[in-house]
């Protein structure tokens, strides 16, 4: 196994960091790695939001879903899904004005979280943790004024980053599925509920009544919650400003 694939394997989301700042020669590599990604026709469908200002960190903690650790972290960076560049220079030099449709916003959201997995990977390799952030899809039209974002820009996946405490370099990280378990060959295969059963058995190491129990309690901790009701309403609020 080379060292690039054993930062994949290594890395696990990071939540407490120490006080140890990151420097600036590690936060440009991690944001120059970001623009190495892939990206559809090399159109960077995509801009990155580096928040410095203290009081914005905290807000953002605060408006996703609480969650302290966000502020603490010394390098804060939001992904957005952005066409705008491309929408304004189609209109100044085309003859045809723009139509942003809903391809155009899953390309953007390619290229965004492309970009977002090399900045977490790079900084893996430098020691410096991470911690995908979805909470970053809610209250859009508040987020939408709080970072002047224009229409064609939406905040797709927010990254924090610092160097991870002793207790979360030593955390175990959560099991994977298993490959069988995931991987088709070449038409998806639907499983039946036995197999599916099966799956979650050797994922979560539980079986019977207590393996029911484990779903019923992540089903109410992220499925059958306000945030998630709030989630998907200002998910539609954001593909309905860019299709309108």
């Amino acid at each position: 196994m080379n060292q690039t694939i054993q930062q994949l394997y290594d890395r696990k989301s990071v939540r407490v960091f120490t006080d140890e700042p990151i420097t600036d020669d590690e936060k440009q590599m991690i944001l120059t790695s970001a623009l190495q990604a892939p990206t559809a026709g090399n159109m960077a469908l995509y801009s990155i939001l580096d928040i410095q200002e203290q009081s914005l960190k905290e807000e953002l903690a605060r408006r996703c879903d609480n969650q302290p650790f966000i502020a603490k972290a010394p390098l804060v960076l939001i992904f957005l899904a952005d066409f705008q560049k491309w929408y304004d220079i189609f209109y100044a030099c085309c003859d045809e004005s723009p139509k942003i449709e809903e391809a155009d916003l899953f390309l953007a959201s390619q290229d965004c979280v492309i970009a977002a997995q090399n900045a977490v990977v790079a900084a893996q390799s430098m020691g410096i943790g991470s911690c995908y952030i979805g909470d970053i899809m809610e209250n859009f039209e508040i987020n939408k004024e709080l970072l002047h974002l224009p229409k064609y820009a939406l905040p797709y996946s927010m990254v924090v980053f610092g160097r991870p405490t002793q207790q979360q370099k030593d955390r175990i990280k959560p099991k994977r599925f298993a490959l069988e378990d995931i991987i088709h060959i070449n038409t998806y295969r639907p499983k039946s509920i036995e197999e599916t059963m099966h799956m979650f058995e050797k994922q979560t190491k539980k079986n019977g009544k207590e393996l029911e129990e484990h779903i019923k309690a992540f089903a109410n901790r992220k499925f059958y919650v306000d945030f998630r009701k709030e989630m998907n309403r200002s998910a539609k609020a954001m593909l309905k400003q860019w299709t309108d």
